[in-house]
């Protein structure tokens, strides 16, 4: 009798524990699904190619190259972009429209592309740049750009964007934007801006340019 009540109860037990996990396994399937990078480029070629071309690439100054960029970080300016946490009214129109899904599709269609490089312009400026990208300003405990976007300018994937060849201006604009509290999706970032003149924002910027 007692043998009978252990095999109901271990077969009770089975039983629940496959409908609890079945159903957290198979969701874990679907958010682990691989970004679909065919969809993402049709979603590029429909709405993201005004601004950043089809592969973002080295369109205007005024807007980022997202070529090569990390998906994870693509992902989340997007997603700050739809909920308003990062404001730009173009950006907020055309990222309102797209799902998580989508977004994932786009930032891994970006990212499967190589980033082309840029150059520096400003020779007067680029040894400042150089110096506080590789030193930071010690002085006002501003941290070297290298820490946390890496030497070369290739980031950290989820955490720090790649910025090797950015486009000056849309960097120094960026920076910017940190200081005045435009931008206002990125606390550390912030904090480091509002310690820079505007020398040092365009000297780092420049700097960022000619990485490689």
């Amino acid at each position: 009798m007692k043998s009978s009540t252990c095999v109901l109860r271990c077969l009770t037990f089975t039983a629940f524990a496959a409908f609890v996990v079945a159903p957290a396994i198979a969701a874990e399937a679907k958010a682990a699904a691989k970004p679909d990078v065919a969809k993402g480029q049709e979603i590029s070629a429909q709405v993201c190619i005004a601004c950043h071309a089809i592969d973002g690439s080295r369109g205007s100054p005024a807007n980022p190259i997202i070529q090569g960029q990390h998906p994870e970080y693509v992902v989340k300016q997007l997603a700050d972009f739809k909920t308003g946490r990062r404001a730009n009214a173009i950006m907020t129109g055309f990222a309102s429209t797209l799902g998580e899904a989508d977004m994932k599709n786009v930032a891994a269609f970006y990212a499967s592309k190589q980033a082309k490089p840029g150059f520096a312009k400003n020779k007067s400026l680029v040894a400042l740049g150089e110096k506080i990208y590789r030193g930071g300003i010690a002085d006002r405990k501003v941290p070297a750009c290298a820490a946390c976007h890496s030497p070369t300018g290739a980031g950290i994937p989820s955490q720090y964007p790649r910025l090797a060849g950015q486009h000056a201006d849309y960097t120094e604009a960026q920076l910017a934007a940190f200081r005045s509290g435009t931008r206002k999706n990125n606390q550390q970032m912030t904090g480091i801006a509002q310690k820079m003149n505007d020398r040092e924002i365009k000297a780092v910027a420049d700097y960022i340019a000619g990485l490689r």
